[in-house]
């Protein structure tokens, strides 16, 4: 058995394995080195660096290695390069030091970096992200490396997706795997304590999630104002007006629940609130006290209680508090957690708990003696965006040509701490144009570029790539596209107009027709148009054979949806989601899911700025339900292109194709009957390919090359199942 091997380093685009330190290899390669998944492994190039084995695709080659761009660069490779492999023993590491960017050291604390790093295997000088470890996690760790990443998001922004540090120093070699007993700091900054302590220390002074950041203004905080005023008179009466409650014989209970959607400026709402009263905060974040053990956890709950009672008026936040007090699954800390909560609210404290997940907090703490008072901060509309957009670029000099409008209109979904990182890109394209300018400006151009790479933090675990396409782009299908444009472009980018008309617009659009025939090119493209979030869902994606979990996806699809509205959901083959109720044969679970998108579309709580879109080419497998008014109210058939259209759609895809004069597109698509959209396309497509063939010098493509890939592209439309679905549409038209 060999002690190493040497392999071809290969880049892997595979998003799930992106910058968290995991190399794939053959399950031949791994029995040859005797590794299992999740083992370290010194990987050897121009330098040494680590990584964690997992076990490749069906299909992949046994001398490769796969790994994404990260490890590549740690190894100082490029892609097809040789590296040696050689399996090591997993060494828990005591303490790890890292550096980074000034704005990501001030805003991540120790803990929250050893969450993102936990799991790692990591080396000195080697190049870091903070996306977490989630590929081959521990059970007991699952839940916290999903605290790590919604608090990573709610801080930093979307930002922290790209952000990368530097191990300076690993105390344990050259391949030490990062555990929740690493203590793991910043170089000449703050670090982080074992999660199982050997001795308990009798007092715990509160991590601070923002040491260095001074409290900011209420001014800084635009579309919070509403919020502010409320916990402003709130504090201020429990804290300088207590004689007067005592007069009229009353007491204020001083405990809040705030949420919002993460990077909405919750925390920040709080500390400016507390500064303008005259309190100090005690911060603490609760995934971090939720990965101690519960002995360590009580200790520091009990220490943060005599901080906040000990010294004037103060206020204890408490970051995510659903890490410590869930709604499923509640332990021992929940109930400590409780028990101290209650103990300062009747002792007149404040204590704010922030979620950006109401529903996963235990109900219990809304009790009157506990969080008596709820506050919401809503998702910044259009008006909030560009209002904050001018409080985040007052420092910065903007180029005559910046128009805060524009931006504000395209950032839909966008929180604060989104729209910060929007700002943050914005001056770093703009310092990369400028090295040498005296007075330098941003430009338009450069918000231009950083609405390229900043996504809302709503949509971070959206893999969609939306394409660069409109409804421009779409051959023929004008009265389609027009139903499309009033359906669903105008409730997502005119709202006020519906509301000032009283009018409730549209809630979802079913669009049907065979296949081919550009349903789903017809979403691509009102994304394309549509200042909207997009979120695809195959219908299939979301069944599960675990009960519960289907409907818990479809309520997790639409609280999604609502947190990054103006958002289109697109369900694809929406027949295999909601099919005709009572005629499945799983056990109930398609009956389920549909009484859950039914309730999701049409229920008590109010589906605003959302848009449905579903596409089939079985209408008639649908659920009657859901395809009443109120749901999916509007049938749209997308017919098979007759000679004109199919002329139009060949037309739209040689857009980019340098044509001959002897290519008629007119004449060809008369003559392609029985094509679909999908298949004109294909022809084009397969032309240049014919011209590629002959030779790879071609400047266009020829009638020759078009009649060549006639011979290789057939006609796809079934006759028999284009003539039920016209039936289909004319009787729903009739009825």
């Amino acid at each position: 058995m060999p002690d190493d091997l040497t392999l071809t380093v290969t880049q892997r685009p595979a998003a799930l394995d992106a910058r968290r330190g995991i190399v794939r290899l053959h399950p031949e390669v791994m029995a040859a080195l005797a590794v299992n998944p999740g083992d370290p492994l010194r990987l050897t190039g121009r330098r040494t660096t680590a990584g964690i084995a997992a076990r490749a695709e069906a299909g992949a080659s046994r001398a490769l290695l796969y790994a994404d761009d990260l490890t590549i660069g740690n190894l100082g490779l490029r892609d097809g390069a040789q590296v040696t492999v050689t399996p090591v023993p997993v060494v828990g590491a005591r303490r790890v030091t890292l550096s980074g960017p000034v704005e990501i050291v001030a805003l991540v604390s120790p803990e929250m970096l050893r969450l993102a790093l936990l799991g790692k295997v990591v080396s000195a000088g080697d190049d870091v992200s903070l996306l977490p470890q989630d590929v081959l996690p521990e059970a007991s760790h699952r839940s916290l490396v999903e605290a790590a990443r919604r608090s990573l998001a709610n801080r930093v922004g979307y930002a922290w997706t790209s952000a990368l540090l530097q191990v300076v120093e690993v105390a344990d070699g050259d391949a030490a795997l990062v555990t929740m007993d690493t203590v793991v700091g910043w170089r000449d900054g703050p670090s982080s304590s074992p999660a199982t302590p050997t001795a308990e220390p009798d007092r715990t002074e509160p991590a601070s999630t923002d040491p260095h950041t001074a409290p900011p203004s209420l001014d800084d905080l635009p579309g919070l104002r509403a919020q502010a005023h409320e916990l402003t008179e709130l504090l201020d009466l429990g804290f300088h007006h207590g004689e007067v409650l005592g007069r009229l014989g009353t007491t204020v209970s001083l405990g809040v629940l705030l949420s919002g959607p993460a990077g909405s400026g919750k925390s920040a709402l709080v500390r400016a609130v507390a500064a303008s009263v005259g309190a100090t905060v005690l911060p603490v974040w609760a995934p971090e006290l939720a990965a101690l053990t519960n002995d360590a956890a009580a200790t520091r709950l009990r220490a943060l209680a005599r901080d906040v009672r000990a010294g004037g008026p103060a206020v204890l936040l408490v970051a995510d508090v659903e890490a410590l007090a869930p709604r499923d699954e509640a332990g021992p800390l929940a109930t400590v957690f409780r028990q101290v909560l209650s103990e300062l609210v009747r002792g007149g404290a404040a204590v704010v708990c922030t979620t950006s997940r109401p529903e996963a907090v235990d109900p219990s703490l809304r009790a009157p003696d506990l969080l008596a008072v709820q506050l919401a901060v809503p998702l910044p509309d259009e008006a909030m965006r560009r209002e904050q957009l001018r409080v985040l670029t007052r420092g910065m000099p903007l180029a005559e040509d910046v128009r805060l409008d524009d931006v504000a209109g395209r950032t839909p979904g966008f929180v604060a701490a989104d729209l910060g990182a929007l700002a943050r890109e914005a001056g770093v394209r703009a310092a990369l144009r400028q090295k040498d300018a005296e007075s330098p400006t941003v430009a338009m151009a450069d918000f231009e570029a950083a609405l390229d790479v900043v996504r809302p933090t709503s949509m971070a675990e959206s893999t969609l790539e939306v394409a660069q396409v409109t409804l421009d782009d779409v051959g023929d299908l004008t009265d389609v596209k027009q139903v499309l444009t009033e359906s669903v472009l105008w409730p997502l980018t005119y709202p006020d107009t519906f509301a000032r008309l009283g009018v409730q617009p549209p809630r979802g659009v079913l669009l049907y027709g065979p296949p081919g025939c550009g349903k789903t090119y017809l979403v691509k493209a009102i994304a394309g148009t549509g200042k909207a979030n997009v979120l695809s869902v195959k219908g299939a994606e979301l069944l599960s054979k675990w009960v519960g979990d289907s409907e818990r996806a479809v309520r997790e699809l639409f609280r999604r949806a609502r947190e990054a509205a103006p958002t289109l959901v697109f369900l694809d083959e929406v027949d295999a989601l909601a099919p005709t109720r009572g005629q499945a044969t799983d056990g109930g679970t398609t009956d389920r899911v549909v009484a859950a998108l039914l309730t999701e579309l049409d229920g008590v709580e109010t589906l605003r700025n959302v848009v449905v879109i579903g596409a089939t080419n079985r209408p008639d497998l649908i659920d009657p339900a859901l395809l009443r008014p109120g749901r999916l109210e509007r049938l749209v058939f997308v017919p098979p292109p007759d000679g004109d259209a199919r002329a139009a759609i060949l037309r739209a895809s040689s857009r980019s194709v340098p044509l001959d004069e002897t290519v008629d597109l007119d004449v060809l698509g008369a003559e392609l009957e029985g094509f679909s959209a999908a298949d004109c396309a294909a022809l084009i497509r397969e032309a240049a390919l014919a011209a590629m063939r002959e030779s790879l010098e071609a400047t266009t493509v020829t009638a020759g090359h078009v009649a060549t890939a006639r011979k290789r592209v057939r006609a796809s439309l079934d006759p028999a199942q284009v003539a039920w679905l016209e039936a289909y549409a004319a009787t729903r038209a009739a009825g």
